[in-house]
Parts: C-alpha cells; structure tokens; sequence
C-alpha cells in the first residue's frame, strides 16, 4: 500500500489438539482469506499446527514428524501467496525439541524464529518439553528446506524491486513467542533498537478473569515503548480445556494505539493497515530513541561465506523476501478533528485537563512576579472567553480575589451589540472587575496621523484597531503594575492570523498551543461544570453559538459581517493540515489523502485542495510572527513555540510542498 501503510493480520483458528491434518487445513484456508482481505503479514498462533496443549504427547515421533510435513504441505500450498506468514510448529535440532514460529513466503521457508523464554511454573511446563532457542542465527537443514537461518536474532525486509514507488519501503519484521514478550527484557527490545519497525508475537496465553486487560496494555504499551507496530495472535478455541481456557484475544496495536482487537472466544482474522512512516518520524524525531549496534548480516551474505557466522559475538541475519504491496483502500479511521477526542467523556476529561494545565502555567507566572492583576481583552468571541476562563481558575488556585482580573472591552468600528454584551456580561457574572475603553477616537486619529482614509477597508483599516488595543491594554498594565493575557490560539498562529504587534503579542499567550477545534470544547466544558452559575453558563453558550470574527469590518443592520473561514478557510481542515503536517511529517499527498477520508461527505476533494493550498502558504509566509511568541504553556504534542517544538527560518521557502499539491490531479 502507498503513503507508508501496509496491511496486517492477526489470525486465530479454531484447531483440534494433534490433529495435525486439521489445523493445517484450517490455516490454508484462513491464509487465503487473509490473502484475499489484502494483508501482507499474516500472523498465526504459537504451536498452531499441532495445538499448544499436546503436553507429554510432543515427545512422540509421530506427532513430531506430522508437524514437519504439514509445514511442507503448508509451503506448498502457500506458493503462490506473497504474504509473509508466520505460523507456529515444532521442530527438532540435535536431538531437541523446539518451539518455533516458522517464517514462509510464496512457497519458501525463510527462517525459523525460536522461543527464548520458556516457562515453567503454576500451569505452564515448557521446560518439560522445550529447549530455549539462540539468539545469533545459524543454518540448518529442516522440512525439506536447506540453508534457513535458525535464531532470534532474525529479520524480514521487503525485497525492493517487487515494491512500487511511495510504498512502506522500510518495512523491517521480528518475531518473538508468547513468554518472550512477559519477561523483563524481551526480544523485541532488542529486535526494534536495531531496526525492526513491526514485532509479531505467536502465543497461546490461558484466560484469566482480567487477564484480557493486562495483555492489552502489556501489548499497546510495548508498542509504544518501542516505538512500534506489535502484531500479537493468540491460541483460541479448540485448545484442550483440560485445566486451562484459551481465548484467542488477538491484537494488533501501532505506538500505544489498539488498532484492532477480536472478540474474546472467537476465531477467525483480524486486520489492521499499519503506517510505518509514522513510526519511522517518531524514531527521527526522538533523539531518546536508542539505535542497536548489533552486527547485521544479509542472507546473500551467509550464503557466499558460512563463515561469517563464526565466533561468539551477537548479529542479525538480514532476510529479504519478495512481495508487491496491494494498492489497497485504507481501512483504518482517521478523526476530523485530531485535537478533538471523540469519546465524550474522554473528551470532558481532557478538556478539564487542559484548562488546569493553562491556568496552572499562568498561576506560576503571576507567583514569580508577584503580581495580584491581569488584564485581557475581553471580545465576546471564544478565544477571549477561554482566556477569561483560564485566568478566573489561575486567580483561583493562586488564591486571588478575581477582582483583580481587569476585563477590558474596547468597542469599535465592527463591534456588535451581540459580542459587546456577551463580554461585559460575562466579565461581570465571573466576578471579574470590568473596564470599558471604546477606542474608536483613538483610531481616527490615528487615521488622520498616517493619512489613512477611514473609508477604506483595507488590512491598515484593520491593524490599526488591533494594534490600539494591544496599546491600550499595555499602557494599563504598567499603570496597573498587571499582566497582559493574551488570547491567540494556535490555529491562528499557524495561519499567521494575527496582527503583527497587535492580537499577536501579550506578557503570557495562554491559548497558544490550544488549537481553535479544541477552543470550542474548552469553553463547553467549563459551562457544564457544577461550580459555574447558569447566568455565566447562559452567556458562554451564546459565545459558543456566535460566529468566529475579528470584528474589524463594520457590521450590516448589526449583524456581523466579517467571518474569518470565508476568508482563510474551515479551522476543523487547517487543525487537520496541521496536526499531521506537524506531529507525524506526513506528506502534503499523504495529508490530503487522509482529509479525503476523514471528511467524506462533508467537504470533497477539490475543496480540501483548496484549503490545503492556502494553508501551506500561509504556514510558510507567516513563520515570522511565530519567530517572536511570548511565553505560554505547551498543552498537547503538537505546539509552535520557537523556543521548543517549532523552530523553522522565517525566511523559508515552501516551494517543495506547494508543488506536490500541484500535482493532485
């Protein structure tokens, strides 16, 4: 699949224990429905073809060898399949047993892969049955196969030249088994600090009353640890329930995130498509990320000079294997609005989360400077009413009477009775101490000053009313020995959406890193909770449904006349833009691919273009007002603060990026 994602696929039959003929038949046939639902890595459980509950019937001959022909059978069977499939078996070597995932693709067995950690205690014996395998390769003879490398320490690449341009070309697999995961230093550790970006786990864990919720988060958060896909296939149905319960809970999760999960009791496949490219950015960008110094080995290379296996240290082998990657349909869901999450009371949470995060950052300011007064400029629009939000909570924490917060409202030229309310309203049931400054004068002559022609609505026309403000509110800072709170949020930041020197600039940004998908949900969240009265409440769901202006313009018969995305575009698209632009890299194509998706239905794909032209223009033109933030608390993973998540040239040039959107036919 292009733009980095391949297809995976996490497979628990329904098998009878040492019917060898059974379960063989059973994985052929799961295999190609697999095959057919496009997946490129297919993942079976651990000791699948023999059933892991044999117990002391592994040490018979018979079962032994059924188990190796069927893997022939299965090789057979399979040529034609270019998936990679990993499937669990026994196997002897020098007079012991192992368990083993063997490796096949399109009729090869490429590698064997065997357990390290085998358990022995409560209801697991493998100790009894089992040798614990090597970690450094070497070559045996097995199944009818010659040459296949034998240990941990392997892993599968993609042969290059079966793949198609802007396809998962990095695509690096290791596999480990079961115990090997539970141990305090597993194999994938090892596995991705030296290049593996997907882990398979073949295992066959027993249900225990929670224990589904445990693996889950022992699963999601390895992958996160490591930074990487964990595909994890678990023995089910059809496993003796002498003693134990076997639920094939399988799993596939992408750097903590459960992609896909199957229903505990059932068998049959699950998928899920794995953005390896987002894993490789977030490796790039974690300069914690520890790379491995193991020795790797190419296949190619062992074959020419066994020797190179000798000696006693630690290496890789390198096996690649050939397969054409589908141009598939993405199947996994991508949010509209990134910031946003979708779960509601996830989303009250992190909502409250949010706010104590801002109003924490700003409570320690004011306790370094020693300062009891804050003003802000009071609009009636959401940015200004989260700030409020944000102070009325630091001043709370801080224990500061809110009298102390000095509510400015400075109507103008564009200003509606509808906001004008909504701000002195609201600045009085918080209990904050209201000051109105109509500036309208001020800006006149200030017109007359330049020679600026107050009929005409032009960008001096606007700046000039923004910037009056800004030194309106600057001058009572000093005379009030206050803190100026600024009101920008990130959103706007991005898009240079802000008067250089004017909106743009304050003593503390505490909406900086809010984008203005979030804002919205911010001030929902604080009028739903219990300690706000419902005359502040009232108001806050007014702001809500009041369109997003800067009110500049004057209005018509009162109503706004000015709204900002019939000018720069829907804010719910530029947060997309830049939620993927910023914390995962993803390619302008890729962006626009992923918006075509998640807005189905809503915007079509010429209008997401659009947008997402603009966007990247802007985001390049404007670098220079984001060059010289004042301070302001960092709240989620993606933030423009030059001092720390975004540091770009102001002078750079986003030629790269506008010609790839060119090129969206």
């Amino acid at each position: 699949m292009k733009d980095g994602f391949i297809r995976t696929a996490a497979i628990t039959p329904e098998i009878k224990v040492a019917d060898v003929a059974y379960n063989l038949n059973e994985c052929i046939r799961l295999t190609k429905e697999a095959c057919e639902g496009g997946a490129s890595i297919i993942v079976f459980p651990e000791l699948v073809l023999t059933g892991y509950t044999c117990q002391d019937l592994f040490f018979q001959k018979e079962l032994i060898d059924e188990c190796g022909r069927a893997v022939a059978d299965f090789a057979r069977q399979t040529k034609d399949t270019e998936a990679i499939i990993f499937i669990g078996v026994c196997m002897t070597l020098n007079d012991k047993l192992y368990n083993v995932a063997a490796v096949l693709n399109k009729g090869e067995l490429i590698g064997l892969v065997p357990k390290r950690n085998l358990p022995n205690y409560s209801e697991f014996y493998e100790q009894r049955h089992f040798t614990s395998g090597n970690k450094s390769p070497i070559l045996v003879d097995c199944f009818g196969f010659k040459d296949v490398p034998f240990g941990s320490n392997l892993m599968f690449k993609p042969n290059n030249t079966f793949m198609h341009e802007n396809q998962a070309k990095d695509i690096t697999v290791a596999a480990e088994i079961c115990e090997d995961l539970w141990v305090a230093d597993p194999p994938s550790t090892a596995h991705a600090k030296n290049g593996a970006d997907i882990i398979v786990n073949l295992s066959a864990g027993n249900e225990l009353v929670t224990k589904n919720d445990y693996r889950r988060s022992l699963v999601s958060s390895t992958s996160a640890r490591l930074i990487c896909a964990y595909v994890y296939a678990c023995a089910g149905n059809g496993e003796s329930t002498q003693d134990l319960v076997f639920g094939g809970h399988d799993l596939i999760c992408e750097n903590g995130t459960v992609l896909a999960e199957s229903e505990l009791f059932k068998t049959g496949v699950i998928y899920a498509d794995i953005d390896v490219q987002r894993l490789l950015h977030d490796r790039r960008r974690m300069n914690t990320w520890e790379t491995g110094t193991v020795d790797k080995i190419k296949y190619e290379t062992v074959i020419k000079d066994p020797g190179v296996l000798a000696g006693d240290r630690e290496f890789y082998i390198i096996r690649n294997y050939d397969t054409t990657l589908k141009d598939l349909e993405v199947k996994r869901k991508f949010s509209s609005r990134p910031f946003v999450p979708d779960a509601e009371d996830m989303r009250s949470k992190r909502c409250n989360q949010i706010l104590t995060i801002q109003a924490m950052g700003l409570k320690k300011r004011l306790d370094t400077i020693g300062c009891k007064t804050a003003l802000v400029g009071l609009s009636g629009g959401l940015d200004s009413t989260l700030a409020l939000i944000v102070m009325a909570k630091a001043f709370d924490l801080a224990g500061i009477d809110r009298t102390g917060i000095i509510s400015v409202t400075m109507p103008c030229f564009g200003t509606t009775d509808r906001t004008y309310n909504n701000a002195c309203n609201l600045a009085k049931t918080m209990g904050t101490t209201l000051m109105e400054i109509n500036i309208a004068d001020s800006v006149k002559a200030h017109f007359r000053d330049i020679g600026q022609d107050e009929k005409t609505h032009d960008i001096t026309y606007e700046n000039s009313q923004a910037r009056e403000r800004t030194q309106v509110l600057m001058d009572l800072s000093n005379k009030m020995n206050g803190l100026v709170v600024g009101t920008g949020d990130m959103s706007e930041l991005a898009l240079g959406w802000a008067t250089y020197n004017g909106d743009h600039m304050s003593m503390y940004g505490v909406n900086a890193s809010v984008p203005k998908t979030l804002v919205r949900h911010l001030v929902a969240a604080y009028a739903r909770d219990e300690s706000v009265s419902k005359e502040t409440a009232a108001i806050l769901q007014d702001v809500l449904n009041t369109p997003v202006s800067p009110e500049l313009l004057p209005p018509v018969d009162g109503v706004i006349s000015q709204k900002t995305e019939d000018i720069v575009g829907p804010y719910e698209l530029h947060d997309f833009f830049l939620y993927y632009m910023l914390r995962w890299g993803f390619t302008p194509v890729k962006i626009y691919r992923l918006a075509c998706m998640a807005f189905e239905g809503i915007y079509d794909g010429a209008t997401i273009l659009k947008w997402e032209k603009i966007f990247y223009r802007r985001f390049f033109s404007q670098q220079f007002k984001r060059s010289c933030l004042p301070d302001g608390p960092k709240v989620g993973s993606v933030a423009l603060s030059p001092r720390g998540d975004w540091r770009m040239p102001s002078d750079a040039v986003g030629k790269l990026w506008q010609k790839e959107l060119e090129n969206i036919g």
